[in-house]
C-alpha cells in the first residue's frame, strides 16, 4: 500500500511541477527574498521581544499597519478587533489571493539568554503572569511582511489582487469572539471576493528549510469540556461520612481513557482526548464537595466526534452515579478540521517543491494539533503547510516543543516560508486551473 501511495503521489507531483511564470521573473523573486532575509529576522525579533495576548495585540497590529502603510499598501486596521488587512492591487483584472499569519502570544514564561527574549508580564486569568511567543506567530508576522514587501516590489509583474491578512487570536479568544472566525464574519474575504488563501505554520521540529503539507485533513478539530462533579463533603478521617469528589473524578479520568483505546475504530481516524485540568479541595484532611477537570478532543471525522462527546458525557455521569455523586458534562466545540483543498493542493505542489528545493516539500501525516485557518477554508479553497525551523543536525526528540517556556527556532528556516508564499501567490494568479467554488 505504501508504494503504490508514494508512486501516485509522485505523479501527481510530476504533472504539476510545470514552471507557472516566466524564468526570470522567479529568479528576481527569489533574489529579493534573499535580500530580505536579515530584515525579516529583524521583523520577528521585534515582535518576540513585545508579544501580546489574544485580542489584545495593540502595540502588534500598530506596528505591522506602520510597515504596510510604508510599502504603499491600503490598510485596514480594527478587523475582528485587533486584526489587520491590507491590499495589493496590480491595477489588471485577475484572481485575488489571501495570504494569512497570526499575530497573539502565549501566557507562558521564556526559558532562555535570547538577547531579544521576552520581558513583557500581564494579568491573565487573575494572576500575574509572563507573555511569550511560544508557537512561532512572531515568525509568521514577519514572514508574510517579506512576502508583502517582494509583492509590492513586484507589483508590475503580477494580476489580480492579494490580501494580507493578519489575524489575531489564533490561539483562542476566551470568552470573547474573536479569531478567524471572526474576521470571515466581517467579510475579510469580500471586496475584492478572494479566490483563494494560503497559510503557514512554522514547526520547532522540522528541519529548517523543509516544507510538511497534505492533501485533504492536516489538523485536527479541537473541543473542549468540563466536568463537574458534585459529592458530599466529610471530614479526612471519616471518608464514609462523604461522597468523595475526588475519587470520583479520578475514576472518571481514567474511565474516559478507554473511549480512544477500546470504544473507537482507529483505523479510521486518529483521535485524542486529553485531561489537562483537575481542582479540588483547600487541606488535606477535608474532603471537598466538588471537583472540577477539563480537557480538550481532538478529531478529524464528524461522527467520531459526536460520538466522543456521547461517550464522555455517558462515562462521566455513570461513574459518578454509581457512586452516589452527580457530574454535570459541558463540551464546546472549536474550529473545524483544517482540510486542504485536493484540488488546490495537487496543482500548487510545484510551488512548494521549487520553493523548498527538489525533495523537501513532503508530503506526510495529519497531526492532531489544531488551527482557526480551517475558518477560512470553509469557505473558499485553501492550503496550509508547516515550514521547518529547527537546526538541521537536531534530533527532533530534542528539540524544544510549541507552547513551552524553552521553544526555540532557527531563524535560517523563514527565508524557505517566505519564497513558498510568494511562489504560491504569482503561480497562483498565473494559473488558468479553475477551482470548484464553495458552497
Amino acid at each position: 500500500m505504501k508504494s503504490l501511495l508514494a508512486v501516485g503521489l509522485s505523479l501527481v507531483i510530476a504533472t504539476t511541477l510545470t514552471a507557472q511564470v516566466n524564468p526570470k521573473l522567479q529568479l528576481k523573486l527569489d533574489q529579493h527574498a534573499r535580500e530580505l532575509e536579515q530584515k525579516t529576522i529583524e521583523w520577528r525579533r521585534y515582535f518576540h521581544q513585545y508579544p501580546e495576548l489574544s485580542n489584545q495585540e495593540v502595540k502588534t497590529s500598530a506596528k505591522i499597519a506602520e510597515i504596510l502603510r510604508g510599502m504603499g499598501l491600503e490598510v485596514k486596521t480594527g478587523v475582528a478587533r485587533t486584526g489587520v488587512v491590507a491590499t495589493l492591487n496590480s491595477g489588471k483584472p485577475g484572481r485575488v489571493v489571501a495570504l494569512r499569519a497570526d499575530m497573539d502570544a502565549l501566557p507562558v514564561e521564556e526559558r532562555n539568554d535570547l538577547t531579544f527574549a521576552s520581558k513583557e508580564r500581564i494579568v491573565y486569568n487573575d494572576r500575574e503572569t509572563s507573555v511569550m511567543h511560544a508557537c512561532g506567530h512572531d515568525s509568521h508576522m514577519a514572514i508574510l511582511l517579506a512576502v508583502a514587501e517582494i509583492l509590492v516590489r513586484n507589483k508590475a509583474d503580477l494580476k489580480g489582487q492579494v490580501k494580507f491578512i493578519f489575524q489575531p487570536a489564533e490561539e483562542g479568544a476566551g470568552t470573547l469572539k474573536g479569531g478567524a472566525a471572526m474576521m470571515v464574519e466581517e467579510g475579510v474575504l469580500e471586496n475584492p471576493k478572494v479566490d483563494a488563501i494560503f497559510g503557514l505554520h512554522i514547526q520547532s521540529t522540522v528541519p529548517a528549510g523543509t516544507i510538511n503539507y497534505r492533501s485533504g485533513a492536516l489538523m485536527a478539530a479541537p473541543d473542549f469540556f468540563t466536568i463537574k462533579v458534585r459529592g458530599k463533603g466529610a471530614h479526612g478521617a471519616t471518608p464514609w461520612d462523604g461522597v468523595d469528589p475526588l475519587v470520583v473524578g479520578a475514576q472518571i479520568v481514567m474511565g474516559i481513557q478507554t473511549i480512544i483505546s477500546r470504544q473507537l475504530e482507529l483505523t479510521k481516524e486518529p483521535a485524542v482526548i486529553t485531561i489537562g485540568k483537575f481542582t479540588s479541595g483547600n487541606r488535606e484532611n477535608i474532603i471537598p464537595e466538588s471537583a472540577e477537570m477539563g480537557g480538550t478532543i481532538r478529531t478529524f471525522d464528524k461522527s467520531m466526534q459526536k460520538m466522543v462527546h456521547e461517550k464522555i458525557r455517558t462515562t462521566a455521569m455513570n461513574i459518578a452515579e454509581s457512586a452516589g455523586a452527580t457530574a454535570e458534562v459541558i463540551i464546546s466545540s472549536g474550529s473545524p478540521v483544517t482540510y486542504n483543498d485536493p484540488s488546490l493542493t495537487a496543482s500548487m505542489a510545484a510551488s512548494l517543491e521549487r520553493a523548498a528545493g527538489k525533495g523537501n516539500a513532503l508530503a506526510v501525516s495529519p497531526v492532531t494539533m489544531a488551527e482557526d485557518f480551517s475558518e477560512f477554508q470553509q469557505k473558499i479553497p485553501g492550503l496550509f503547510f508547516f515550514i521547518g525551523g529547527m537546526k538541521p543536525g537536531t534530533d527532533p526528540k530534542k528539540a524544544p516543543i510549541h507552547h513551552t517556556p524553552d521553544f526555540m527556532l532557527d531563524e535560517s528556516g523563514f527565508g524557505t516560508g517566505v519564497k513558498a508564499l510568494v511562489n504560491l501567490t504569482v503561480d497562483f494568479l498565473y494559473r488558468d486551473t479553475k477551482l470548484d467554488p464553495k458552497k
